[in-house]
């Protein structure tokens, strides 16, 4: 790995009209833009949100990105993941750029299949019979790289000229990121192209340790990549939840999580879920210098409980910024030095 470790949070943005302090969908949408602004002040070098649709989570991810993107100067903005099914690659490709372009090109698009969804056939209802994310990708990346999508229109009938969405945000198409939960579609990222965005869960268990048989994931799409003939270096985003306990309220809330592997069935197959890390700050900074995808990937992502508001989540960042990323060779960015 020659890129520079990067560390970003990754907001659910879900909100809870009974609880918390995010009430509404207004409130999570706002303090989604307020974290990004106090996270760039911090040194943190990335905003992502996490998009689901019929649930009390962020959903519509451009609008918001194109907030944060206004609001804020210098940090990655981006989605982890959107669930291609649910889109319509031209529209999309004209959002994704209009966004891009307001933030001065720092978007980073983490797009896949998508988790589960609690509704059923979900996609139709958005009236998209096309449900093949694969091939919605396809169609998205070669209108954002200018690709011609449509024939022009001559006096009422198809000309030969062929028609490219617009605007076009140039290099957005080097930052498209396939969200890949299995090693197999991680070598398919690889010949894609794509950069590589892993969770904190995999669909496949090898009985290995999870930070293991994710990293195992990464070197078979850096293989992949390097076979396919592709320019330059991809990176590799991972995800983790890193909850230091500073204050009585950090323990009541987070003291009783189980810090280890988890294994279940989730979307048709064995998985594996990869541990919490909750403790002492200078403990988690040992344990995570020992994981093995927290050293090979060059993004992490830290999942933040956004519930619990702008303040909370800010103190938590910088207590990470500060006394646990070191230890993963990370240092925070100044206000005038961009992020790479």
């Amino acid at each position: 790995m020659t890129h520079e470790k990067k560390i970003g949070f990754l907001s659910f943005g879900a909100w809870h009209p009974g609880g918390g302090l995010t009430h509404s969908a207004g409130d999570a949408l706002r303090q989604t833009v307020e974290l990004a602004v106090a996270a760039e002040e911090i040194g943190i070098d990335g905003a992502f949100v996490r998009v689901h649709h019929f649930a009390r989570q962020l959903a519509s991810p451009f609008p918001l990105l194109a907030a944060i993107g206004v609001k804020t100067s210098r940090i990655e903005i981006g989605t982890g993941v959107i669930d291609m099914r649910y889109e319509n690659p031209l529209y999309m490709a004209e959002d994704a750029a209009s966004a891009d372009l307001l933030a001065g090109g720092r978007l980073q698009l983490g797009v896949s299949r998508g988790s589960p969804e609690p509704a059923w056939h979900g996609a139709e209802a958005f009236g998209h019979s096309l449900e093949d994310a694969r091939e919605k990708t396809a169609l998205f990346r070669a209108a954002i790289a200018g690709a011609g999508v449509v024939r022009a229109d001559v006096g009422g009938r198809p000309g030969e000229a062929m028609l490219a969405v617009q605007p076009q945000s140039p290099g957005l198409g080097d930052r498209i990121w396939w969200g890949s939960g299995t090693r197999g579609s991680a070598v398919w990222t690889g010949e894609q192209g794509m950069n590589l965005m892993s969770s904190t869960l995999l669909l496949e268990d090898t009985q290995v340790p999870f930070d293991e048989l994710q990293a195992e994931q990464i070197a078979l799409f850096r293989e992949a990549w390097a076979n396919a003939g592709h320019d330059g270096e991809p990176r590799v985003s991972i995800s983790r939840s890193v909850m230091p306990i500073t204050s009585d309220l950090d323990r009541r809330l987070f003291g009783s999580d189980e810090n280890q592997d988890q294994v279940g069935w989730l979307d048709g197959a064995i998985s594996r879920f990869g541990r919490s890390y909750t403790g002492e700050p200078d403990q988690i900074a040992e344990e995570l210098a020992q994981d093995a995808a927290v050293q090979s990937a060059d993004t992490i992502l830290l999942t933040v409980p956004s519930q619990l508001g702008v303040d909370y989540n800010a103190a938590m960042l910088q207590t990470i910024a500060c006394d646990i990323a070191p230890a993963i060779g990370w240092s925070p960015k100044t206000a005038d030095e961009p992020v790479a």
